[in-house]
């Protein structure tokens, strides 16, 4: 049975006061199976693992190289000496903003991986290519991609963020999202066999909340989310954890 997931992307956003917000959240967990995993920025990752109780940490990204003169980035093996247990890697914004390849994204999976991390795979196709006809074209090359041959439940869950939804207040409908997870769980089965491609948890990202996350949460393959905005309250994320730990 796969794990019922619920991730809080805090993105470019939070001080230490923040950290307020995993005290509020853990009062309001519902308890069961459900994980609840927050991503903060990186200098909170280590006073968030020191102040989370029932909630792992995951840091935004990581770099492909185990040490060396990359200024500003922090390898996975830093990550994991900080105590956090995940890290979303191939973000949209990542790709975009600092011009992150495939190739990119599956080398830092792979370094993930070493450092004993569970990925948070990100694939999301623009505006433009849903207008074209081309969503599962581009997240099917995504996913062949980014995603190395030792992929398992055991150190990958994968996100489908469509671009145009990340906090824009579009959401796709219920029928597109099924179709996209479908898609993805149909690639994952053929590539890594059912066994493995079925026990890989599949999350959707874009525009989640409290109204809308119970309606999402009904597709047989989402098992939980990436939240963005959502995730920064805990009054507007307890919700969400909630929907997912009902359905």
């Amino acid at each position: 049975m796969r794990p019922k997931i619920a991730a809080g992307n805090w993105k470019m956003n939070g001080t230490q006061s923040a950290l307020d917000e995993l005290d509020a959240l853990a009062a309001m967990l519902p308890g069961g199976d459900t994980r609840v995993v927050i991503c903060p920025p990186a200098p909170l990752l280590i006073p968030a693992v020191a102040r989370a109780k029932g909630i792992a940490i995951g840091a935004q990204d990581c770099h492909a190289a185990e040490k060396g003169a990359h200024t500003g980035d922090i390898s996975a093996a830093m990550v994991a000496d900080s105590g956090a247990a995940y890290v979303i890697l191939g973000h949209s914004e990542r790709r975009a903003d600092h011009g992150e390849s495939d190739a990119d994204v599956s080398a830092k999976m792979q370094a993930a991986w070493a450092a004993g991390l569970t990925a948070i795979l990100c694939l999301g196709e623009s505006e433009a290519n849903r207008e074209a006809g081309r969503t599962l074209e581009v997240i099917g090359a995504q996913l062949a991609g980014s995603l190395p041959d030792d992929a398992g439940a055991e150190n990958t869950v994968v996100a489908y963020e469509p671009i145009w939804a990340i906090g824009t207040g579009k959401v796709p409908t219920l029928e597109q999202i099924v179709e996209v997870h479908d898609f993805l769980r149909a690639e994952l089965t053929a590539r890594f066999g059912a066994d493995r491609g079925n026990a890989i948890a599949l999350l959707y990202g874009g525009s989640v909340k409290a109204a809308n996350a119970a309606t999402i949460f009904e597709a047989e393959n989402v098992d939980g989310a990436l939240v963005g905005g959502a995730s920064l309250k805990a009054s507007d994320f307890a919700p969400i954890v909630a929907a997912l730990a009902a359905s």
